[in-house]
């Protein structure tokens, strides 16, 4: 709780206080730390009271390279306005340009974070706010680098607004629940835009995820709403836009997956809702590898990919319907717009691709579309029962939806 006696400490070079070391010491809880615009070469800040720190016109606080920056101990401090560079490097402790643990009430926001290891990590803190924060590293590789934003056994926090850059993880997330990570733009990042791992019942909306390692990764989560967001331009061998890895009960509602290897890859995960999604000119729109069922595909748009859906084996347990297929060639006798011919959206030759990769040279081939039509006609290595029933015939519009 505020004092009627909190104050206001000015932090400037002419001032009497020179120092935010000096200014943490002599706050009380509840005051204001003022920084003026400067350079401020200091390092192992620690914040053990309720203050408020403020950087007017974005002073930079150098650590040098020292370890960590700043560490927040204690409930109710608000972070707002600093440019914070040179965090240590260590192979074996993970420091970071600010750091959160064991709090409750802090607000993390309009930091410009540079040459850092991790940005910020919050360790075991609670009903916090990340907003509006710029984190640019210099990751080459996953193994020489931390992440931008970074949760371990949170909750209750709301990630927003954060421009997150060439690190390793975009935004990681671990035994971490109820989280909401909206509005965030994450790219080239070196691993995953996005990263989940055993967090439950956290909602990731109007993001947009370009040209990571991978867009988003999550795994063994459940309860999850994953809507409104652009994945886009993740390529490599091993890039995916989204990857669900043993996860339930996932709605994954109008999203755009655009020129990605793999839009979703899909494995051991059941009770998914995929609506009104936009997959367009990605390698795979969806591939399942396995295990999956109970999943909802419905009123998606599949728009020029190479392969619309990638089925690993022939058990069927999960309901396509209402889709638009670009590759259908159906007719529509009753003008109801669902065509008359259910569509096949598996192919024979996405089936020999899985095994043999190589094969992917003949995709245009005069050969395929044999193969392709032979195995339409008499499944044998695809599920001779997973079809859309009712297939649109013009792509849905999912902004009047």
């Amino acid at each position: 709780m505020t004092s009627v006696w909190a104050k206001t400490i000015t932090v400037c070079s002419s001032c009497s206080v020179k120092t935010i070391h000096e200014a943490i010491q002599q706050a009380s809880e509840g005051d204001t730390i003022l920084v003026k615009k400067g350079i401020y070469k200091e390092a192992n800040l620690k914040i053990d009271k309720s203050i408020t720190l403020i950087g007017e016109d974005l002073p930079t606080i150098d650590g040098e390279e020292k370890g960590e920056i700043i560490t927040i101990g204690a409930d109710n401090v608000t972070l707002d306005g600093f440019k914070i560079i040179n965090v240590g490097v260590s192979y074996t402790t993970d420091y970071a340009a600010v750091r959160v643990v064991n709090s409750s009430g802090f607000v993390i926001q309009n930091l410009d974070l540079e040459k850092l290891f991790f940005g910020i990590y919050l360790q075991k803190s609670n009903n916090g706010k990340v907003l509006n924060n710029t984190v640019k590293g210099e990751a080459v590789t996953e193994f020489n680098s931390g992440n931008a934003i970074h949760l371990w056994h949170c909750s209750n926090v709301e990630v927003r607004g954060n421009d997150v850059r060439n690190v390793r993880d975009g935004i990681y997330l671990e035994f971490s629940d109820n989280i909401t990570i909206t509005d965030n733009f994450t790219k080239n990042n070196v691993r995953y835009g996005l990263h989940f791992m055993f967090s439950n019942n956290n909602k990731v909306r109007n993001n947009v995820f370009e040209t990571n390692g991978a867009g988003i990764a999550l795994m063994f989560s459940k309860f999850m709403e994953v809507e409104h967001n652009v994945i886009t331009k993740n390529w490599g061998t091993a890039s995916y836009g989204l990857l669900l890895k043993e996860v339930t009960d996932v709605n994954l509602k109008n999203n755009k997956f655009i020129e990605n290897t793999v839009g979703i890859t899909v494995e051991g995960s059941n009770r998914l809702v995929y609506a009104n999604n936009d997959f367009i000119s990605n390698g795979y729109a969806i591939r399942v590898k396995g295990a999956c069922y109970e999943n909802q595909i419905i009123k998606n748009n599949f728009l020029y990919n190479s392969f619309d859906i990638s089925y690993n084996g022939r058990i069927h347990d999960n309901k396509f319907d209402n889709n638009f297929w670009s590759n259908y060639t159906g007719y529509d006798l009753d003008k109801d717009g669902i065509g008359d011919v259910p569509y096949r959206p598996v192919k024979l030759f996405s089936y020999i691709v899985n095994r043999t990769p190589e094969a992917i040279i003949l995709l245009r081939s005069l050969f395929i579309d044999l193969i392709d039509f032979s195995e339409k006609v008499s499944p044998v290595f695809t599920p001779d029962d997973l079809m859309d029933e009712n297939p649109r015939m013009k792509r849905i519009d999912h902004d009047k939806n």
